[in-house]
């Protein structure tokens, strides 16, 4: 009997969840490459299938992965599709679009915001952990980020999870009567009083996860790209013009 493959990254991240092995709007290789993926990993949640950049295949989105499957349904393909000529992740550009849709739904009134005094040149968004070490370093230059320009949208993702005492921090700093105050002294060391109330930190959590954060600061740009952990504030300048003209 043929061993099937592990495909553990898309186990590791694919929303769980039965996938219809039919679709009565698939094309005949949308069909073959929806059997193939759900042969091989039947509890995979596929969001969605369409033409591949290269010829012959079908890229199929999972999650915050992209695999690409033969128009035939027989080979599958992890991994980035470079375009050589323009020197562009097409990968990461296409997984962008869907961050950038999800991030784009999220309102101001489920962030913490700290925007420059005039009109920001550019805005980040940036999951972060109270009791995460680099997302300190990185809130203790906020002032300097601001300065150049960069908008910063904190929401939360508490890294262990809920019911654990991070979590409760995050719930305290978004229930606390000045959100922002409570934030940066929460971030500077100070435990927040223990408050509860109706809260977006759930949200937040599982937004990270369907957007694929596995660890903190984890930041995006406005165009859904993402920037990765932290940099200083000249470092996250030249990144954000860099993407003006997005190379690998």
């Amino acid at each position: 009997m043929p061993k099937r493959l592990p495909l553990v990254s898309i186990l590791a991240l694919a929303a769980l969840g039965a996938t219809s092995l039919v679709n009565a709007a698939d094309t005949p290789a949308q069909a073959a490459a929806r059997k193939a993926l759900t042969d091989l990993v039947p509890q995979a949640k596929i969001d969605a299938i369409e033409a591949a950049p290269m010829a012959g295949f079908q890229q199929v989105i999972v999650g915050s992965q992209i695999v690409y499957i033969s128009d035939d349904g027989k080979y599958i393909l992890q991994g980035k599709l470079l375009d050589t000529l323009k020197q562009r992740d097409l990968t990461e550009a296409r997984l962008a679009v869907d961050v950038k849709k999800k991030l784009d739904e999220v309102p101001a009134s489920r962030r913490i915001i700290f925007a420059p005094a005039g009109k920001p040149q550019y805005k980040i968004t940036v999951f972060t952990d109270i009791d995460c070490g680099y997302c300190r370093k990185l809130h203790s230059q906020i002032a300097e980020y601001n300065k150049r320009g960069i908008e910063v949208d904190y929401l939360f993702f508490p890294r262990s999870g809920p019911g654990t005492e991070s979590f409760d921090k995050a719930i305290s700093v978004w229930c606390a009567k000045d959100r922002k105050a409570t934030f940066t002294a929460a971030k500077g060391g100070q435990m927040p009083p223990l408050l509860k109330c109706d809260n977006p930190v759930t949200q937040d959590f599982e937004l990270g996860a369907q957007v694929g954060v596995n660890g903190t600061p984890a930041i995006y740009a406005a165009d859904g790209s993402k920037i990765g952990g932290y940099l200083d504030p000249d470092q996250m300048l030249a990144r954000l013009k860099a993407l003006d003209t997005p190379t690998l």
